[in-house]
């Protein structure tokens, strides 16, 4: 879906942005307010490619995209200008959840959140200064030559200037001034504030010294910074009036915040970052094939969690402080074993399917991305799984033992082998080669041993209902967007209870602000929609309440939502609950009708 080109064709059939008053979304469609419904071309927005349905009704356009709806309302509100309405007020937002596990979630979020959206530019300057240290070592390029301090400033500037890209996100996240959280930054990368630190030149602020410190590659000191920011900032909102807020909030906010930086918080944050890296290499030194084992086994799991958002600041401080990080060579064994056990189920299966998916798995976990062979392929036969986890060990051990380390920061897959070189590189290279022939040799031996399949198997699946009720044809639903089946194949529940359960185990892949519905993706890619209600993304959440967030694992019959099905009757709305496969033009989809049956739908990969 080419968003640019769809928002802007979209705009144009609405009638133009004069004609928009008013637009947000829900799980699966655009919803409009228009000044005048003659100027909407139906017939026209109903012809484009990407576009499912067009439903006007209750003084409502409603444009039906599918999942990928809130992706096209980010870029319809940036290309076009339009304020838009679609983020909950105050009292509608999710309900806090207390206690270690949600407070961890929370912040394992927040993380995530400071890195993935550059997450692609990381990786592209990573392999950069891999292939750079690669040509150097080969005589190719030399480090004083043009051609090489030209790439390699494409390469390290985003490192170099990390603190600015990490200070833009984590303002969006907390919500404050997005550029004097750069200009914050900005001031810890300044050329003469850098060169003090080179020089150990100590300063003084208004008599207080302020210690000489590089903040150039660090994590954990803007974080802070930014953090202490979103306190400040609604303090002097509340007590400066309206009328000077446009100059003195940004200037008290760059003040104080630039010197507490630099003197307290700076500090503070570089001795936590150091004390860290320090902790990391200690026990690495003292217990090399220990550290080895432990990453190699564990680091599959600990990304299936998202607990390794929690550990790239680490890597990227021992990157900054030291040099060198020990563990993305450890790590590259693991990825290295998830793909050979793809690679050992596409060479072993007959199953048609399994064979396409396996053997996309492999390519995709060579080059770093293991998502597809470990939801699509190893966890789904398990075995694989654990044969991968045993190679990795003894791959991570090797390069544990060897003392390899990453002299920049690449994530792991073949592309980020060149960072390895140096001390320990044979080392490397044959730990990959124990976890990655390993994982092919006993995967095909042993990882399908047990596993009843043919070349024509379907891979059915009885996905259970999703909430109790009364079962109806999808065709009876009173919205037409689920009774035409346009959306996808499935059934309709007339709840009599106010909990959703997972129809199958998979991994939430969309969750939707006011929790009134929720999408699962399971490792065969079946793309299932539980939408509860009809048109309740007006109750702005309210009746509803999540429990689970998106890219979590979760098991069928598992909690996910709960809502007041009486309430939501009272107050105006149809509570029908439909069940949706997505994709479902590439499954054979049966609803199960039988009333004493807690099946509801019966899905199937087609035969080729």
């Amino acid at each position: 879906m080419e968003f640019d080109k769809l928002s802007s064709k979209i705009l144009e059939l609405m009638g133009g942005s004069k004609n928009v008053a008013k637009v947000w979304h829900c799980a699966t469609r655009l919803r409009f307010n228009v000044v005048s419904d003659d100027l909407v071309q139906k017939k026209q927005l109903e012809g484009l490619d990407d576009i499912i349905q067009v439903v006007h009704g209750r003084d409502q356009w409603q444009i039906v995209v599918g999942t990928q709806v809130a992706d096209l309302y980010e870029k319809f509100i940036q290309l076009t200008g339009i304020n838009g309405d679609s983020k909950p007020t105050t009292d509608t937002q999710e309900k806090v959840k207390h206690g270690p596990i949600a407070l961890l979630n929370r912040f394992i979020t927040f993380i995530s959140s400071l890195f993935m959206p550059f997450l692609d530019a990381i990786c592209g300057a990573g392999v950069l200064k891999g292939i750079l240290a690669l040509t150097t070592t080969l005589g190719w390029l030399s480090a004083k030559g043009g051609t090489y301090l030209i790439l390699n400033a494409a390469a390290d500037s985003l490192f170099y200037f990390l603190p600015m890209f990490i200070a833009f996100n984590a303002a969006k996240q907390l919500k404050v001034d997005r550029f004097v959280s750069v200009a914050i930054a900005g001031a810890l990368v300044y050329p003469s504030i850098v060169n003090l630190a080179t020089t150990t030149t100590t300063i003084k602020f208004f008599g207080i010294p302020v210690i000489p410190m590089s903040y150039t590659s660090s994590v954990i000191p803007i974080i802070l910074s930014i953090w202490i920011l979103s306190y400040l900032e609604p303090i002097l909102k509340k007590y400066i009036p309206q009328s000077l807020r446009y100059v003195f909030v940004a200037l008290l906010e760059l003040v104080i915040m630039i010197p507490l930086t630099m003197i307290v918080v700076g500090p503070i944050g570089s001795t936590i970052s150091n004390a860290l890296a320090g902790s990391i290499m200690t026990f690495y030194n003292h217990a090399a094939i220990i550290a080895g084992l432990v990453i190699g086994a564990l680091w599959q799991v600990i990304v299936i969690f998202g607990f390794h958002w929690m550990i790239l600041p680490l890597i990227m401080s021992n990157i900054a402080k030291l040099g060198t990080d020990p563990i993305f060579p450890i790590a590259c064994a693991a990825v290295f074993a998830q793909a050979g056990a793809a690679l050992g189920v596409f060479l072993k299966t007959r199953n048609k399917k399994m064979k396409q998916v396996s053997g996309s798995a492999f390519v995709a976990g060579i080059f770093g991305i293991t998502e597809p062979a470990l939801y699509g392929v190893t966890l789904k036969y398990r075995r694989p799984f654990y044969i991968a986890i045993g190679t990795s060990a003894l791959g991570g051990m090797i390069i544990g033992m060897a003392g390899t380390q990453a002299h920049a920061f690449a994530f792991p897959s073949l592309l980020s082998i060149p960072t390895y070189l140096g001390k320990g590189f044979a080392g490397e290279i044959i730990g990959l080669l124990v976890s990655f022939v390993g994982a092919v040799v006993l995967t095909y031996l042993f990882g399908l041993k047990g596993v009843k399949e043919d070349e024509d198997s379907t891979n059915d699946e009885a996905l259970i209902m999703p909430v109790e009720g009364e079962k109806i044809s999808l065709n009876q639903v009173n919205d037409e967007v689920f009774s035409s089946g346009e959306m996808g194949q499935g059934i309709a529940i007339k709840p009599l209870s106010d909990e959703i359960l997972a129809p199958m185990t998979g991994t939430i892949s969309a969750v939707f602000e006011t929790n009134h519905a929720i999408g699962i993706t399971n490792a065969a890619g079946v793309e299932l929609l539980i939408h509860i209600g009809i048109d309740t993304v007006e109750l702005k959440g309210k009746y509803f309440e999540r429990f689970v967030n998106q890219g979590d694992m979760v098991k069928q019959g598992e909690r996910l939502i709960t809502f007041d099905h009486q309430a939501i009757k009272d107050a105006g709305y149809d509570n029908t609950v439909m069940m949706i496969v997505l994709n479902s033009k590439d499954y054979n989809v049966e609803p199960d009708m039988q009333a004493d049956e807690t099946t509801a739908l019966n899905v199937g990969v087609k035969n080729a």
